[in-house]
């Protein structure tokens, strides 16, 4: 049973994390499946560019894990091998051409690195409270370069990633937020490395920029909160939380439910974002 809001009390903060808010960004209706319906809605099956993304973040941290005389790319790429996931391809053969072309894609990446400059964290989790937000997140891996801090997130998607794509991301900027809170230390940069093209995009970030994508973030937390209010009190779910159809609806796991969804954008087999990058 929901708390009532008594006058004087402090006001709750709202818990979330850089995706929640992101879902809500996105699409209301899709934010209300995910995170407030209960039992939620079943899932669509898995996706192989999520198994993709997942097998090499999974490689990388297991590379950092390795003694420094082990970090070579041929380890790099043999990780892949031994954490790939197999969830979502089309079949065996077309799973085992991108596990081949993710090791390769890895080893290339790692070969940019100094294996010996350890990283300050790997997958490390960060959290930071602000006046309305309760704030959590992972970072893919945070360096610490001549006492300055960055934040690196990887990304595996088609299109590599430009300087703007740092500057505006509102996760990267949450993620700074939070490293600075959890570790009482400022951080200012933040990239994107782009593991299929080695493209590192990046943005240096000041006060100024951070409360910014602060204050969008607590806008945001407030639109999802008077939803959910709205809802509460007895609003239709599909008012308080309208859908907001988008060719990102092709790829949304809820997209069984949504007649507004599958009426905006085409149906997508679970291998087709790969499939486009394939040969031929």
């Amino acid at each position: 049973m929901d708390q009532l809001q008594l006058d004087g009390m402090p006001r709750r903060l709202f818990v979330c994390t850089p995706s929640k808010l992101s879902a809500f960004a996105e699409c209301p209706r899709r934010y209300r499946m995910a995170y407030l319906d209960r039992p939620a809605p079943p899932k669509g099956p898995p996706w192989a560019h999520n198994s993709l993304g997942s097998s090499v973040h999974n490689a990388l941290r297991a590379w950092w894990d390795e003694p420094l005389a082990r970090r070579t790319p041929t380890r790099a790429a043999h990780l892949v091998r031994l954490l790939w996931i197999t969830d979502g391809w089309r079949d065996a053969e077309q799973s085992a051409s991108w596990r081949e072309r993710a090791a390769e894609m890895i080893g290339r990446y790692v070969a940019t690195l100094d294996p010996s400059r350890e990283p300050r964290a790997v997958e490390r989790q960060v959290a930071a409270r602000t006046e309305r937000l309760a704030l959590s997140g992972r970072v893919d891996r945070l360096d610490d370069r001549d006492g300055e801090l960055v934040v690196v997130d990887y990304k595996t998607g088609r299109r590599p990633p430009t300087d703007d794509d740092a500057r505006t991301s509102q996760a990267l900027a949450l993620y700074a937020l939070a490293v600075s809170r959890t570790l009482r230390r400022p951080c200012w940069r933040v990239e994107l490395h782009h593991l299929p093209t080695g493209t590192v995009a990046g943005a240096e970030h000041d006060e100024a920029s951070l409360r910014r994508h602060l204050g969008r973030a607590e806008a945001l937390a407030d639109d999802a909160e008077r939803a959910g209010e709205a809802l509460r009190s007895g609003t239709g779910p599909d008012t308080a939380f309208p859908p907001q159809p988008s060719r990102l609806c092709s790829w949304c796991d809820y997209r069984r439910h949504c007649l507004e969804g599958r009426a905006a954008a085409p149906d997508r087999e679970p291998w087709d974002a790969v499939a486009d990058r394939e040969p031929g």
